[in-house]
């Protein structure tokens, strides 16, 4: 018999933090776990989506887009701060929520994630795809046009074939195991700054002030609309917090990891959205390779195409991140016994979970090949501030229910900065558009199905004799 106790049972926080230990291998550090954040921050919003959104949504208010969706993000970080020093697990939101707000509720925020982290690979895929395609117009190649992009973007085009490779090779890196592919990350990360920071310094001096004006050609709802879209560029951190189980002193380093890397990121953002519509026009901006087309409109072509070379190789830093946060989610939901449990079976030898690694970098790269990248972009952000919510909810909850729990870290001004991070994530979904809210409901419903037909019965919380919370 479904009751409201029985879906809403809870796993006791203790009882998570103790159980599986050693199933996964502990070998990331502090600055590899900064890495994977900034990795996961870093790329999408700057090379991705930052043209994209001052050309079609905001214009050069695409800068208040980034700074609504960094607030909302910081008040969020805090309460992921606090419950990865507290639950250092893999599984990030979705163990979260099932600790603190019952089965169910666990259950819907990681269905949600395992789309959303999906549509988020699959969107920077397309976006890499379209610096390659810049880089190989700058060289002179002519490529056939069926493999350049999705159906519906250009005449004659079938599929976007770069966009799926990389996803096959994001799935193959990560299948060869955490630490050889956390040291790939952080070199990575290290060449993506570098990019970055080589950007902002040379574009400094073609800003045309004149460019920033008008500052709201799409109004101030257009600006509001721009940080809805964005919103998933500021959030790599949660997605880093999946391998909380991987870290080798997760209790402190996962709240420092990421809150050094929302800081180090948002900086970089800001000033990097300052520099490309100052540059140019926001009508003018290439909403595929904004910045390479910036410099070369400017008679930097040979520095265009350097930005190019970076943002390809910075970009795979954001695939990583999230395609390490969705195995590692499904991972956990597997282990508990939400979904089947041989998705949970872990390589014997390189204790990373091939099986789910495989079959997500397979999905990605169908949504890659054959989906723009606005309608994939479309996928990825309810899901993913409807977890803003839940964390911030659940964090709340559980410093009231248990004050007493050891907590590494503490979020501060409680309970107003996690109630900030719920008023700016429920403003946000909003202004997302139907569309969005359609493909939500039939993931909803799909999910509400599978719970009831599956999951609930096979929970461990179910079929274990032990006692429940």
């Amino acid at each position: 018999m479904v009751t409201s106790r029985s879906i809403f049972r809870r796993k006791p926080v203790e009882r998570i933090a103790a159980e599986h230990e050693g199933e996964l291998s502990r070998t990331l550090g502090l600055w590899q776990l900064t890495a994977i954040g900034i990795g996961g921050i870093i790329g999408a919003g700057i090379f991705a989506l930052a043209g994209a959104v001052a050309n079609q949504t905001a214009g050069p208010a695409v800068l208040i887009s980034f700074l609504i969706a960094g607030v909302a993000s910081a008040a969020a970080a805090f309460s992921y701060a606090e419950f990865a020093g507290l639950i250092p697990k893999a599984g990030s939101a979705y163990t979260y929520g099932y600790a603190v707000l019952g089965e169910i509720v666990g259950w819907f925020i990681g269905w949600d994630l395992l789309l959303e982290y999906t549509a988020i690979v699959a969107v920077v895929a397309i976006g890499i795809s379209g610096y390659f395609g810049f880089l190989v117009q700058q060289l002179g190649v002519e490529l056939p046009a069926w493999m350049l992009g999705a159906p519906g973007t250009g005449e004659g085009r079938v599929v976007d074939l770069f966009a799926v490779i990389l996803c096959l090779l994001i799935a193959y890196l990560l299948s060869l195991g955490i630490k050889s592919a956390a040291r790939f990350e952080t070199f990575v990360v290290a060449i993506k700054v570098a990019v970055v920071l080589l950007v902002i310094v040379v574009g400094f001096f073609y800003v045309n002030t004149a460019n920033y004006t008008p500052f709201f050609p799409f109004g101030v709802g257009g600006a509001i609309t721009g940080a809805a879209t964005v919103f998933f560029a500021v959030f790599g951190y949660d997605a880093m917090s999946t391998a909380a189980e991987e870290s080798k002193d997760a209790q402190r380093h996962m709240p420092k990891a990421i809150m050094y890397s929302l800081v180090i990121s948002m900086i970089l953002y800001v000033l990097a959205t300052l520099v490309l519509t100052g540059m140019q026009n926001y009508r003018e901006i290439d909403p595929e390779s904004g910045f390479s087309s910036a410099f070369a409109a400017v008679g930097l072509s040979g520095l265009a195409t350097v930005i190019a070379v970076g943002a390809i190789v910075g970009i795979l830093t954001v695939m990583f991140t999230f395609m390490l946060g969705v195995t590692r989610v499904w991972f956990s939901m597997s282990r508990d016994g939400l979904l089947p449990h041989w998705f949970a079976k872990l390589h014997p030898v390189r204790r990373v979970p091939t099986r789910v690694t495989w079959i997500v970098g397979v999905g990605s790269a169908l949504i890659a090949g054959f989906l723009p990248i606005r309608e994939a972009a479309e996928l990825t952000n309810i899901g993913i501030l409807l977890a803003f919510v839940v964390v911030c909810v659940a964090v709340i909850v559980l410093r009231y229910r248990h004050p007493e729990l050891p907590r590494t870290f503490r979020t501060p001004g409680m309970p107003v900065v996690p109630a900030i991070g719920v008023i700016f994530s429920i403003w946000l979904i909003t202004f997302l558009a139907p569309e969005t809210w359609l493909r939500f409901a039939v993931w909803f419903l799909l999910g509400l199905v599978i719970y009831f037909a599956y999951s609930r019965r096979h929970s461990e919380l179910e079929t274990a004799s032990g006692p429940r919370a």
